[in-house]
């Protein structure tokens, strides 16, 4: 994911994703440079790992405290990395964890570069 400094240059950093509901959802600790970028600034680029078949999401980041979309994010994270996490670990004074609704997205096949593009808007 990309995040922007206070001073405008770029911050890309790896991180663990589940998408719950409208939202693609991670945590980080409070005082990571990710965390305090997206307080200053909620506008976040993600994309996928996979360079192959891309996809890069254009989105608005909000950090979420409500006890049941913790529960429900480490819920999703256990069953997508086989972790063992409690709810405790997304402590707000300790992790933050955060939602992103996209704005727009972007993904293409590698087989396919002139006919799989394709491109949704969300109206956010």
């Amino acid at each position: 994911m990309c995040t922007v400094r206070p001073d405008g240059r770029p911050h890309a950093m790896p991180v663990w994703g589940a998408w719950s509901g409208d939202a693609l959802m991670f945590s980080s600790s409070v005082p990571s440079r990710k965390i305090v970028n997206l307080r200053l600034n909620p506008q976040v680029v993600v994309t996928t790992e996979e360079a192959e078949d891309p996809v890069v999401i254009e989105g608005r980041a909000e950090i979420v405290t409500e006890p049941r979309a913790l529960q429900r994010f480490i819920d999703l994270v256990n069953a997508k990395y086989s972790t063992g996490y409690r709810v405790d670990f997304l402590d707000p004074a300790v992790n933050a964890t955060v939602a992103v609704r996209p704005q727009w997205a972007f993904g293409l096949r590698q087989g396919d570069f002139t006919g799989s593009p394709t491109r949704w808007s969300f109206g956010r």
